[in-house]
């Protein structure tokens, strides 16, 4: 919110000497975060000057210029000779004068030059080209705008160019800070100023109409039981001049609140909207069919917006419409059929209060943020439409020459109550840890507008109607802090309680992460959003159709489900950095995944009250209320493993490599996973492998297939291993022991095995450890040999295997036999026979 310093200094009292860095430390002391100082990209001397005389000169290019005899003041030099291409102006003007070493919004110097045969001391301004608006038709007139200062005096103090405006971020809780009203009121809660609220108006200037339009609110669909409209208010003004200049000082105003002038009319709707709060729309009432009707849209119906868009409604959103259809969308922005313009001779003025869910949702449904839909969606104080209405028509009566009409107008409205909140006297203290005195509680309350009643053991606070945000007594005792100064409150570091600390997963959790990182791997953050058709490749080991969940709002319309795996981040990570030309990536992710199960319909138990514990029940029925989340952790490799060097030729990521990842995860998370070759949809036939501890399976490993490398815009061959953390952890039986040194030496030996060509290893390895029994302390396959020597249809696999006894020196007999008892059932299972 941009609040201009001499619109502040209207309703609260801003002392002699504040700069804009002063205001914004006020306004930082009671909560809001300071964001710039804007000014006007302008510096003098700018000056008033009297067209003294001036002679047309038609030039051989067709344009005709005047050249002008301009008396800027005797201080300033007198009459001073300037060239001017407009025609607007005549003999004893007042105009603007921009001198030598002035510098216009652009940057743009102005110096003495030759031109048109003349040497020009100076430029004739227009409002445009001084940043008072658009207008470049021709230069401004002072005298249009109802100025008659001597010559020589400074323009830029005369039409408001001098001010500054603080820039404040507001969040959304605090919308009654978006106006000047609230701003002034904060500026004053911060320097305890004297604040003049514009919105107290006598009751007989508010009192309305009683008919002459109609009025009415129809709304079919309220969405949570809420009418799209509470309150709208009807003011008309007749016989306005649209063509009337907007005043200097409104267009300064507007311009440093970050509005662009567009018409007298326009801009008092805009201007009364900044300085109360309240969004105002003014309809030109000769374009209007009938009366006026709040309603929901039907499907399909249309709207041609004032942006010059035709928009396609929704059931849901809410219209302002006539007797001839839709006119508006309520709180967001009006139709172009009803727009005021250069004809508008009678307005319709328009105060309302909507529904912040149903504003809110219709802005973002259509792509829509506006002025107006930023503060209806925060809450707008139910007391002031009336006090806008009649602001909005005070001024286009005072500088639109309008009339207000005394009969004709109206209001829907329904009773405003803002139920009270208990407070009981040591709570404020408890919770924010400083001591406060009564006085001080009761008059931070009372500051923000509060009325506080006395109560047994504390007090009855009933919140302004302008603080939609005050619910609860810990929103109170927010206030009283902010108000006292933050700065009271201790810092003071909790102290744990002795026992506790991560808990055994998330130990294990982060023995993972630091041991993929450590081995050279990337942790990275993906979005967990991706599409339906993602989910089925990689969250199933065939493709099949999986449930997902689909998100009610989701920040990408083209991924709207919640992830079953993490590959699809992983990927799409990769992706961003391949084309960056950082084509070499180990990347890996922990994170949770989304697996609903068929048939389970989720998100349908009431969420509590806020501030009552829930009992076991409710939070078992929450619970189930929602879908599994599994944690997963993933690896994706691509490229090279090691880059060319001299003397070192490049060396690709291969399956191995994805292998070794698969056991560094083993190997932090305390388990021995097992590789068996299997299929799945996404990976290549014959180099994908299911991971197992013991007989549960956990994950899998494997190479992409290049169609999904491809679809992703990898280039060359991808390696990828995802495992389902929670069961991983779930399944070691001593994570945090470490395991006893061995202190008598190991008898190595190897055996080649003739197997099937179509036998697994690991079925082989198996066998010999099963055989072999506790003396075997290690196995590694080392070679699978297929060529001559060996019968068609088979294969050697060598086995290096590592024996080791804990409270004796093996003897080579022993290891032998422990090997040869292995060889002997892996005979008995598979018909391995000994290589010769």
């Amino acid at each position: 919110m941009r609040v201009p310093l001499s619109w502040l200094g209207e309703y609260v009292d801003v002392a002699e000497g504040t700069t804009p860095e002063d205001v914004l430390a006020s306004f930082v002391s009671v909560g809001f975060e300071e964001e710039d100082v804007h000014a006007f990209d302008l510096t003098g001397p700018i000056v008033v000057g009297r067209v003294v005389s001036f002679e047309a000169e038609p030039q051989s290019n067709g344009k005709t210029i005047r050249w002008c005899q301009v008396d800027v003041g005797e201080a300033n030099g007198g009459v001073r000779g300037i060239v001017c291409g407009a025609g607007n102006f005549f003999e004893g003007d007042k105009v603007v004068v921009t001198l030598p070493g002035a510098v216009l919004p652009g940057p743009f110097p102005i110096a003495a030059r030759k031109t048109y045969g003349h040497v020009s001391d100076g430029m004739i301004a227009s409002a445009k080209e001084l940043g008072l608006g658009e207008e470049h038709s021709g230069i401004l007139r002072l005298t249009e705008l109802g100025f008659d200062p001597e010559a020589g005096t400074d323009a830029i103090a005369l039409l408001g160019l001098d001010d500054v405006a603080v820039d404040i971020n507001v969040t959304p809780d605090r919308g009654y800070a978006l106006s000047i009203r609230g701003a002034a009121r904060e500026y004053a809660h911060a320097t305890r100023a004297r604040f003049t609220d514009p919105g107290l108006r006598p009751f007989e200037e508010l009192e309305q109409p009683t008919g002459g339009f109609d009025i009415s609110v129809d709304d079919a669909a309220p969405i949570h039981g809420k009418p799209g409209a509470s309150e709208f208010v009807v003011r008309i003004v007749r016989d306005v001049d649209p063509a009337r200049p907007t005043p200097p000082w409104m267009t300064a105003r507007l311009s440093l609140a970050g509005i662009r002038s567009l018409g007298i009319l326009i801009d008092i709707t805009n201007y009364v909207m900044l300085e109360l709060g309240n969004p105002i729309h003014g309809y030109d009432l000769d374009t209007l069919t009938g009366g006026i009707t709040v309603r929901r849209a039907s499907a399909g119906e249309k709207l041609t917006t004032l942006d010059g868009k035709e928009r396609t409604l929704d059931a849901e959103d809410l219209l302002i419409t006539d007797d001839s259809g839709p006119i508006g969308l309520a709180g967001v922005m009006g139709g172009g059929k009803t727009e005021m313009g250069d004809a508008t001779r009678n307005v319709l003025i328009e105060a309302a209060i909507f529904d912040p869910v149903s504003i809110a949702r219709t802005a973002r449904r259509h792509k829509l943020p506006s002025e107006a839909s930023r503060r209806f969606e925060r809450g707008v104080d139910p007391l002031i439409p009336f006090v806008a209405a009649r602001r909005v028509a005070d001024l286009m009566v005072e500088l639109a020459g309008g009339t207000l009409d005394t009969t004709a107008g109206g209001a829907l409205f329904a009773e405003v109550f803002v139920p009270s909140v208990d407070l009981p006297e040591s709570f404020v203290s408890g919770l924010i840890g400083v001591d406060y005195t009564t006085d001080e509680i009761v008059g931070a309350l009372e500051t923000i507008g509060c009325e506080v009643i006395d109560a047994d053991g504390g007090w009855e606070v009933i919140p302004p109607s302008w603080r939609p945000d005050l619910t609860d007594r810990w929103t109170l005792a927010e206030e009283v802090a902010r108000l006292h100064g933050l700065d009271r409150i201790p810092s003071i570091l909790p102290t744990p309680p002795s026992g506790r600390g991560l808990t055994a997963a998330q130990r294990g959790r982060r023995r993972v992460a630091n041991a993929l990182a450590a081995s050279g791997h990337v942790e990275v953050v993906a979005f967990p959003f991706t599409t339906e058709d993602e989910n089925d490749l990689h969250g199933s080991a065939t493709g099949e159709h999986l449930p997902s969940i689909r998100l009610a709002n989701p920040l990408d319309g083209q991924a709207p489900f919640l992830r079953r795996s993490l590959l699809p981040g992983l990927l799409q990570i990769a992706h961003r950095n391949v084309s960056r030309g950082f084509t070499d990536v180990a990347l890996f992710e922990t994170g949770t995944v989304f697996a609903p199960v068929e048939g389970v319909e989720y998100g349908t138990t009431t969420v509590p009250p806020l501030a009552q514990l829930p009992d076991e029940a409710t939070l078992a029925a929450l619970h189930a209320s929602i879908p599994p989340q599994p944690r997963h952790v993933a690896v994706l490799l691509h490229g090279n493993a090691l880059v060319k060097r001299p003397g070192q030729s490049a060396v690709a990521f291969d399956l191995a490599d994805a292998l070794g990842a698969v056991q560094t995860v083993a190997a932090a998370a305390g388990v021995a996973i097992e590789v068996r070759q299997s299929q799945r949809a996404a990976l290549h036939p014959g180099r994908a492998g299911s991971l197992f501890v013991g007989d549960t399976e956990v994950g899998y490993v494997g190479e992409l297939l290049p169609a999904v490398a491809e679809a992703a815009d990898l280039h060359g061959r991808a390696f990828v291993a995802e495992l389902d953390l929670d069961a991983v952890l779930a399944l070691t039986s001593a994570p945090d022991a470490a395991a006893s040194l061995a202190t008598y030496p190991a008898a190595t030996q190897d055996v080649s095995l003739v197997v099937a060509a179509d036998l697994a290893a690991g079925a082989v390895r198996d066998a010999l450890v099963d055989g072999a029994g506790p003396l075997l302390e290690d196995i590694r396959l080392v070679d699978d040999y297929r060529g001559t020597g060996l019968p068609d249809g088979s294969k050697s696999l060598t086995f290096a295997l590592r024996f080791r006894a804990d409270d004796r020196t093996l003897t080579a007999a022993e290891a032998t036999d422990a090997k040869l008892a292995g060889v002997a059932v892996a005979a008995e299972r598979h018909g391995a026979a000994i290589r010769d």
